[in-house]
């Protein structure tokens, strides 16, 4: 199945109909961004005016029993998934009278619009695209997914890369009954022998998805044909596919990914490791260029409108022409109040009294601590003594603990990598999740700085890198006072630790943008055992 060029370009954002709602949960809709099988997607902003997009399921599927517990699991399945190049689910009413489905806005066009508006990409852009969807799917699939849907219609393409959608929602579809009256579960010219024979899908699934994919995007045409799509469907488990037109190497690649076989296909890592062998001194990079100029003018064709119009701010004004110009009133969406950062004593200021105390004391060469139950920076079991020197600075050394020991505690998680779209979101450090609920143990930021619990220590390394005996020596010897915003730009590390010395994080920002915009961190969390 094909879809013809359009005769004209559409529009990025096409105005709401009036029919479309308005306001879904906390979320504030102001265009459609398309539509599909499953639902219409809307742009939608936050009550903090950042913009997210939301599908909203079709009513059809809303109806379904089998499908409204399908799509909750999956929508818990969802949120786990954390990589770069996906779209990460930060919100949904699985239970809602219409169930919806919101993740990070993307401003850029699918994959698929870009070739039917450009035709086929240089082979320096197909093979990036194939690394980072390869990425897209070892997240996915690391957190116990598989995709079932992959198509250049479900991949976006940014400024800084393709960004992966709609993972694992396929599964909830195929539990509706509706399946079989119409509803079409997978698209032909992606789907693999085994998804169409009505096999068990897995990772291989996707792999296969991928290989038809990327040779669409290197050919301008699906590798098992056009035309009717059972015709299509027969020629996927059949026949061998169409390459012509691709080069050795990405014949190769996607031949491999083509098997019959879901044993013969490679994984995701292979397929990213050969072509970073293959590639100029072994370095992947979605730099400037990594796109042909035409093609970069037109994803900015899609960039986000920040600003609404202002006849929004008007109840009774339309949100666009034709919109009816009254409504029925809206009840207040129910949303969680927002964590006011609480205002804490510095580190800096609990080590001057500290000192301050040992200095009262008088005469004696070491002063212990006693020991406190209080939640403050030092925990109980720290029992730091202070040194007096000939000078008036009094340092505070901690005794051996065995909290301090780098051999007690065991990773959880490793190098997991999250996205935090703006400030209503909060990274729970113990799940490893980005959440908009209240976690236990949290890292959020706000007024120009990253926050933790009071009851946390945190320490910044010196240095891009921070392993954990070195995180373990500068929080009981150089805690961080705070936190800022703009002294933790790209690869600066910190590291966290929970209030009774068993967790410690050691996070690592990967990028970032303005005080409220994403940012990307890769986390490692540590337990140590009673």
């Amino acid at each position: 199945m094909s879809a013809q060029p359009p005769t004209t370009q559409p529009a990025a954002f096409q105005p709401l109909t009036q029919t479309d709602p308005r306001q879904i949960d906390a979320y504030r809709l102001s265009a459609r961004l398309g539509a599909g099988g499953m639902g219409c997607v809307y742009l939608a902003h936050t009550p903090g005016g950042r913009p997210v997009a939301l599908k909203v399921i079709r009513p059809e599927l809303a109806s379904d029993p089998q499908f409204r517990h399908r799509f909750a699991q999956e929508v818990t399945s969802a949120q786990r998934i954390h990589g770069l190049y996906t779209a990460q689910v930060i919100d949904a009413g699985p239970d809602a009278p219409t169930p919806w489905l919101a993740t990070t806005f993307v401003p850029g066009p699918s994959l698929q619009q870009l070739i039917q508006r450009h035709g086929p990409l240089p082979e320096h852009t197909v093979l990036l695209l194939l690394v980072g969807i390869a990425e897209a799917l070892q997240a996915i699939h690391n957190a116990g997914v598989v995709h079932r849907d992959l198509k250049p219609g479900n991949v976006l393409i940014a400024p800084d890369g393709p960004k992966v959608i709609d993972f694992g929602i396929a599964r909830a579809a195929d539990a509706s009954q509706l399946t079989g009256t119409g509803l079409s579960i997978g698209s032909p010219g992606f789907m693999a022998p085994e998804q169409i024979l009505g096999q068990t899908a897995t990772p291989a699934t996707d792999v296969f998805a991928l290989g038809s994919l990327i040779a669409y995007t290197a050919t301008g045409k699906p590798p098992f044909g056009d035309g009717p799509e059972h015709a299509a469907l027969y020629r996927a488990v059949h026949d061998q596919p169409d390459l012509t037109g691709l080069t050795g190497f990405l014949h190769h690649l996607v031949s491999h990914c083509l098997a019959k076989n879901p044993a013969e296909r490679p994984s995701t890592d292979w397929l990213i490791q050969t072509i970073r062998t293959h590639s100029t001194g072994g370095h992947l990079s979605f730099t400037k260029g990594w796109l042909p100029a035409h093609i970069s003018a037109d994803i900015s064709h899609h960039n986000n409108p920040t600003d609404p119009p202002a006849t929004e701010l008007d109840p009774a004004a339309p949100a666009f022409p034709g919109a009816p110009t009254s409504q029925p009133a809206q009840p207040e969406p129910s949303t969680p109040s927002r964590r006011k950062r609480p205002t804490r004593p510095s580190h800096t200021l609990r080590t001057a009294l500290l000192a301050a105390l040992a200095l009262l004391a008088g005469g004696a060469l070491m002063y212990a601590i006693p020991h406190t139950t209080e939640r403050t920076g030092y925990a109980a079991s720290t029992h730091p003594t202070v040194q007096p020197s000939s000078t008036s600075t009094t340092v505070i050394a901690p005794t051996s603990s065995p909290h301090s020991d780098p051999g007690s505690y065991a990773a959880q998680y490793t190098d997991r990598e999250l996205t935090s779209p703006d400030s209503d979101y909060e990274i729970d450090l113990k799940s490893g999740r980005v959440t908009r609920e209240t976690p236990g143990w949290y890292l959020g930021r706000e007024d120009g700085e990253f926050y933790v619990p009071d009851d946390s220590l945190t320490y910044i390394a010196p240095a891009d890198t921070l392993t954990l005996p070195d995180c373990l020596t500068g929080l009981d010897t150089q805690p961080a006072s705070s936190l800022p915003f703009t002294s933790l730009q790209a690869n600066r590390t910190f590291c966290v630790r929970a209030y009774g010395n068993r967790d410690i994080a050691i996070v690592r920002i990967l990028s970032q943008g303005s005080n409220d915009g994403p940012v990307e961190f890769s986390i490692t969390r540590y337990h140590r055992a009673a």
